[in-house]
């Protein structure tokens, strides 16, 4: 049977994050090119290919590696048996040197930004990525600065490349007219690049620093946490500081509309789903004027030199004290966050995917 287009969806997560929540999210909306998916869950409303279960970041980095090494070396025979014409990878993972024809999602390029000593990404950045995009047919990546960084580090030609801004969950992500209560929110990981020492040095500046708290939303890490935690304890604000570590999905949207606001200073963003997700509850964001944030935010936002730790305490005194601001960024936060969809997301990906097959 000939099976045009493959989607690869062997990294797909029970509990959908990053990359796996953008793989879920984009495979429905390329129906019209009759796609079969690559995956070890079941849709009974598409055409399934089965693959391995042990392929994800639920098996750490012995699942990466099993899918690298089935990614080279299984995966082009079922091209093959197949009959494929084109595999679409939302990740930058693809069979080398082979026959196998591939379009690739790019995310982001952190690892090489702000590379961790002994860190796995740093090399699969640097030497086996570039070798992906040089042979891709085509590559789709998260937003114009991603698109610029692909450029800049691996000499790709910008003809190569199409940005298509991600989305968000409607359904689940909406305002729900509760009260503000009186906290700012962060949501992320706690790795050095999402700048958090800051964030905690400008609301401990604060004029009324005891008069509101600050609840970090994100798994804990052994890494970061010690750092954050004794630095909390130094600004003496350990009343004030709550680390809630990860947070089911379910319950995020409350914690957003309850927010003062959502602050994202991070250094370096591919897309930056928080500052969306914010948006979409009507919370007002104060965020980085860096990389793709300025992309997502527009004019919706309040947006920061986040190397400046004053600035970002300026932004944050504003919106604990400024009513009117507030109501009027949370209408505008809104208005923003309707332009974006996981149909208009996923249609201009088919529309770039249907020119190569």
């Amino acid at each position: 049977m000939l099976r045009s287009l493959l989607v690869n969806l062997s990294i797909l997560l029970s509990q959908p994050t990053g990359i796996s929540n953008y793989a879920q999210n984009i495979f429905p909306y390329l129906t019209s090119l009759k796609p079969t998916l690559l995956t070890a869950k079941n849709f009974p409303e598409f055409d399934c290919y089965p693959v391995p279960s042990n392929l994800t970041p639920d098996q750490g980095t012995k699942g990466h590696f099993n899918r690298l090494i089935w990614t080279q070396f299984q995966l082009p025979q079922i091209y093959k048996q197949l009959k494929s014409k084109l595999l679409f990878s939302p990740l930058p993972e693809a069979p080398l040197y082979t026959n196998c024809r591939f379009v690739v999602m790019f995310h982001d390029l952190i690892p090489l930004r702000f590379p961790r000593r002994f860190s796995p990404l740093t090399p699969y950045h640097r030497y086996y990525t570039p070798q992906v995009l040089a042979q891709a047919q085509h590559i789709i990546c998260n937003s114009q600065a991603t698109a610029q960084d692909i450029t800049d580090f691996y000499q790709i030609p910008a003809h190569k490349i199409t940005p298509i801004l991600l989305a968000y969950d409607r359904l689940h992500f909406r305002p729900l007219n509760l009260p503000t209560r009186n906290y700012f929110l962060y949501i992320g990981r706690q790795d050095s690049y999402k700048n958090i020492q800051r964030l905690l040095s400008a609301f401990a500046a604060l004029p009324n620093c005891k008069d509101y708290e600050l609840w970090l939303v994100g798994p804990t890490d052994k890494r970061y946490t010690p750092t954050l935690t004794a630095q909390v304890a130094q600004l003496g604000i350990t009343n004030q500081v709550k680390f809630l570590n990860y947070v089911p999905y379910g319950e995020l949207p409350q914690i957003i509309n309850g927010a003062i606001a959502l602050v994202f200073p991070s250094l370096w963003e591919g897309f930056g789903l928080p500052v969306l997700e914010a948006m979409a509850c009507g919370t007002p964001v104060i965020t980085s004027n860096l990389s793709s944030l300025p992309e997502v935010a527009g004019d919706a936002a309040i947006l920061i030199n986040p190397y400046n730790t004053g600035e970002i305490t300026e932004a944050m005194q504003t919106l604990a004290t400024d009513a009117n601001i507030r109501n009027n960024l949370s209408y505008q936060s809104i208005t923003r966050a309707n332009q974006f969809s996981w149909e208009k997301t996923g249609q201009a990906t088919a529309a770039v995917l249907s020119r190569f097959l």
